[in-house]
C-alpha cells in the first residue's frame, strides 16, 4: 500500500542547514519559490522530509494531530509495516505500507511523475515487476495519484488539444481511497489565494507562528492553483445571487478584480519590482503577470488530463469516502464597492444590500454560497458529479465506483475511525474477491 497527504502534508527541509522549513514555529528566511513565467525552472534547495503525523509549533499550543491516527490504523488494526522506499526488504510487497511525502508547493504533475518513479524502482529493488499497489490518499494527493494512474511518467502535452489517458500508471496501480479529494476542484482553494491560510484557525490565537501560509505565500505556490475549481464546475453570484459567467482562468479577470496580492497589494507588487535591477520595474512588472498566465494556463491543463474520463470503467477502481454534512464554500459573490471604486468578492456570507438597495440577510447568502461537503471539498467535486453530468445526463455516472460519506472535516477525515474501516474493508475486499 502507499499512503499520499494532502497538501501541506509532508515536511520541507532545507538539507543545506537541516533546518525543517515547514512546519515551524515561526517564520524563517526562505522567501518561497521563484515566480517566473518558465514554471519548470521555479525552484528552490528544499526538499520533502517525513509525512507529518503530529505537529506541535508550541508550548502553549496543543499538538495537532496530522497523519498519525491513519498510520496507526495501519498498523495496529490491520497488520501493515513500514516500508523503506530505497531498502526494501525481501517481502516487503505484502502488509507493507510505503509513504510518499512530497514537496506540496510544487507543480501536481512534476510530483505525479516522481511517484511514478519511486515505485518502478522499488518494484525493481524487490523484483516483482507486475506487482500492483492500493493507494489511500488524502486530498490533493489523490489528484497526483490519479494523474500518476492516467499517464504513467508522462508530462502534459504542449498546446491545448485534447488530453487522452494512456493508463501507463494502472501497470503501477490497482486501487485508489480518496479520501476528500477535490476531483473537480475546491472554491476553498480560491479563497486561500486571496486570503492565505491557517491549519491552527481554530484556535484562533494571534501569534507569530508558521501556521499560516500567508496569501503572499500561497501565490509562489502553483498547485494551490491546481486545486481551483475545474472550469466546468466553475460558480461565481453576483449581488442579486444570480450566476455570475466568469473564466477564472483569465489573468484579466484577476486584474480587474483584485484578486491575489499580485493585485490585491500595491506593497507586494512595489516589492517584487524594486528587486527588478536597472530596468526601471517594467521588464519585472511584465514577468509576474507572465507567471500568474502560464500558471492559471497549466492549472487548466492539469485539470483537463484529470477529466478526460469517459465513463466509470476506468482499469484502476477509484473509492470515494469523504464528508457532506459541512457548509463547504461553493460560489463567492462578486460586489461592486462604489465609495472605493472597487470590487469585493465574498468567500464568507455576510448580510449586505444591491445596488438597489434590496436587502440580502446572511442567511440568504449562506444557502447561495454554500454545497453540503467537508468544509473544504463539496460533495459534488469528491463525487465528479458536475463532469458527468455535463456529458449525459442519462448515464448516471460519477467518477468513483464506490462512495462512503460522514459528518467530519476535511483536515479531520484521516482521524475519523468511520474513515478509516471503510478505507480498510474498500482494500481488505480486493484480497477477499
Amino acid at each position: 500500500m502507499i499512503v499520499i497527504p494532502g497538501v501541506l502534508g509532508s515536511e520541507l527541509i532545507n538539507p543545506k542547514t537541516g533546518e525543517t522549513v515547514w512546519p515551524s514555529a515561526f517564520r524563517t528566511s526562505q522567501e518561497g519559490l521563484p515566480m517566473s513565467p518558465d514554471l519548470a525552472a521555479n525552484r528552490d534547495d528544499l526538499v520533502p522530509g517525513k509525512i507529518i503525523e503530529t505537529v506541535k509549533l508550541a508550548r502553549v499550543l496543543p499538538e495537532v494531530y496530522v497523519y498519525r491516527d491513519l498510520l496507526d490504523a495501519l498498523r495496529r488494526y490491520a497488520g501493515y509495516r513500514q516500508g523503506d522506499w530505497e531498502n526494501p526488504g525481501a517481502g516487503d510487497y505484502q502488509d507493507t505500507v510505503y509513504v510518499f511525502p512530497y514537496d506540496w508547493r510544487q507543480d501536481n504533475v512534476r510530483n505525479a511523475r516522481e511517484l511514478v518513479r519511486r515505485i518502478e524502482r522499488l518494484k525493481s529493488r524487490l523484483q516483482r515487476p507486475d506487482l500492483k499497489f492500493n493507494v489511500v490518499a488524502h486530498s490533493m494527493g489523490g489528484l497526483i495519484a490519479r494523474y500518476a494512474a492516467m499517464y504513467g511518467d508522462a508530462d502534459l502535452p504542449e498546446g491545448d488539444g485534447p488530453i487522452q489517458p494512456t493508463w501507463a500508471g494502472a501497470a503501477h496501480i490497482s486501487k485508489i481511497v480518496m479520501i476528500g479529494v477535490p476531483n473537480e476542484g475546491s472554491t476553498d482553494a480560491f479563497a486561500t489565494l486571496i486570503e492565505g491560510y491557517s491549519i491552527t484557525e481554530g484556535l484562533r490565537r494571534r501569534v507569530p507562528l508558521l501556521n499560516k501560509l500567508t496569501a503572499q505565500d500561497v501565490v509562489r505556490t502553483p498547485s494551490v492553483f491546481q486545486l481551483m475549481p475545474h472550469r466546468g464546475a466553475v460558480r461565481f453570484l453576483d449581488e442579486n445571487l444570480q450566476p455570475l459567467a466568469l473564466d477564472l482562468y483569465d489573468v484579466d479577470v484577476w486584474k480587474r478584480y483584485g484578486w491575489s496580492v499580485i493585485y490585491s497589494s500595491p506593497d507586494f507588487r512595489r516589492n517584487y519590482i524594486g528587486a527588478a535591477g536597472t530596468d526601471g520595474g517594467n521588464g519585472k512588472s511584465e514577468e509576474l503577470d507572465a507567471y500568474l498566465a502560464a500558471t492559471l494556463r497549466r492549472a487548466l491543463r492539469f485539470h483537463q488530463a484529470l477529466d478526460s474520463v469517459e465513463n466509470s470503467n476506468s482499469p484502476v477502481v477509484l473509492l470515494a469516502i469523504g464528508g457532506d454534512c459541512e457548509e463547504t464554500l461553493s460560489a463567492p459573490v462578486i460586489l461592486r464597492d462604489e465609495k472605493r471604486n472597487r470590487w469585493l468578492t465574498l468567500t464568507r456570507p455576510r448580510e449586505f444590500r444591491t445596488s438597489s438597495g434590496a436587502k440580502i440577510s446572511k442567511k440568504q447568502a449562506t444557502n447561495a454560497m454554500f454545497a453540503p461537503g467537508d468544509g473544504r471539498v463539496t460533495r459534488t467535486s469528491l463525487l465528479g458529479e458536475t463532469l458527468f453530468k455535463h456529458r449525459d445526463t442519462q448515464t448516471g455516472f460519477t467518477l468513483s465506483h464506490y462512495a462512503v460519506f460522514g459528518c467530519d472535516l476535511h483536515g479531520q477525515l484521516p482521524r475519523n475511525k468511520s474513515v478509516q474501516d471503510n478505507a480498510l474493508t474498500a482494500i481488505v475486499g480486493e484480497v477477499m474477491n
